[in-house]
């Protein structure tokens, strides 16, 4: 009886260390180019939270509203010098990413009114990024984020596969070839 036990034991463990896992390691994604040089991974891939954010004035949304989607869910303020940098990349990575399946959502942290992130998306030229804000900083907190910029990738299932903490070159063509191959619809 022992030794089945053990041939049991030993037939679970290799079948758990040799199984692919959810990681990218187990996709066939490329590798990670130079410009995303701050992308971490998420393993595994967790759910994201449905905490609510505003949309304009008072419009309450949440991830759920994105699914099916892959989601890049940047966060920045007005006043953060590296946000503002990115904010037309990731315009033009919305642009470039309408037909792929994945959506930008540039999510503000400032604490003013809905009229100050329109304005400055506004006199920017920003006429991709939808005015999204997070007045009091809860989904910001439900992520653990800990300073601007950060961006969380999310697949269309829902879930954190990765994060970028500080800026990055969005529209970079191997950024974006990454991005729509890590969050995309799958191909069978």
């Amino acid at each position: 009886m022992p030794r089945i036990i053990g041939l049991v034991f030993s037939v679970v463990l290799i079948l758990a260390i040799s199984v692919p896992h959810s990681s990218l390691e187990a996709q066939t994604i490329s590798p990670i180019p130079p410009v995303l040089k701050h992308f971490k991974a998420t393993e595994p891939p967790k759910p994201v939270p449905q905490t609510p954010f505003v949309e304009g004035d008072s419009r309450s949304r949440t991830l759920a509203n994105y699914k099916g989607r892959g989601i890049v869910l940047n966060f920045w303020a007005t006043w953060c010098a590296p946000c503002i940098k990115e904010m037309p990349q990731l315009d033009k990575l919305q642009v470039l990413s309408r037909n792929k399946g994945v959506v930008v959502l540039t999510v503000s942290e400032d604490r003013g009114a809905a009229a100050m992130v329109e304005k400055f998306l506004q006199l920017n030229d920003l006429k991709n990024l939808p005015a999204l804000r997070d007045p009091e900083g809860k989904l910001m907190r439900r992520l653990a984020i800990r300073g601007l910029p950060t961006t969380i990738l999310i697949d269309a299932e829902g879930r954190e596969v990765g994060r970028v903490v500080g800026p990055a070159e969005w529209d970079d063509p191997e950024a974006v070839a990454f991005i729509h191959e890590l969050l995309g619809p799958k191909k069978p």
